[in-house]
């Protein structure tokens, strides 16, 4: 892995493209294991839905809900949750905020911010000790320190 994947990471382009250790193997029948903002991640990169449903926002990983309900509905299809609505889903987005991977953005109905540097420490302890594998990077772009 490459500082390009982090820096891609944490400085997504208009076009955002994530490495491919921050996804999980696509879902299938029976596995339920999936969270919710990793499903967020999921739904960001799929072109059919990026504008009608969801879409990124400006840069820095901020997103913008354009329809709340068809999130939700997909969301509960995929956990096997029919009765699933936006109500239900953004409390379990505001699950995410006292763990800061997730915020909402004040003032924007429906937009929220991926913090990607807690979202890397929290699911992937060891990549600030990877990082000295990989070569040294400016130190105000480095995921292993807060901004």
């Amino acid at each position: 892995m490459s500082y390009l994947f982090c820096f891609v990471l944490f400085f997504p382009p208009k076009g955002v493209v994530f490495p491919e250790w921050a996804y999980k193997p696509e879902w299938t029948p029976g596995s339920r294991q999936i969270q919710l903002w990793h499903f967020i991640l999921e739904l960001l990169s799929r072109e059919d839905l990026n504008s009608s449903v969801i879409s990124w926002q400006g840069d820095w990983g901020e997103f913008v809900i354009r329809d709340p309900e068809e999130v939700a509905r997909l969301w509960g299809a995929r956990k096997g949750k029919p009765h699933m609505n936006y109500d239900k889903l953004s409390r379990a987005l505001r699950y995410y905020y006292n763990k800061r991977i997730l915020h909402k953005t004040k003032g924007k109905r429906f937009t929220y911010k991926f913090n990607f540097t807690k979202l890397i420490l929290v699911n992937y302890p060891n990549w600030c000790s990877r990082k000295q594998t990989l070569g040294r990077a400016p130190a105000h772009r480095s995921p292993c320190r807060p901004q």
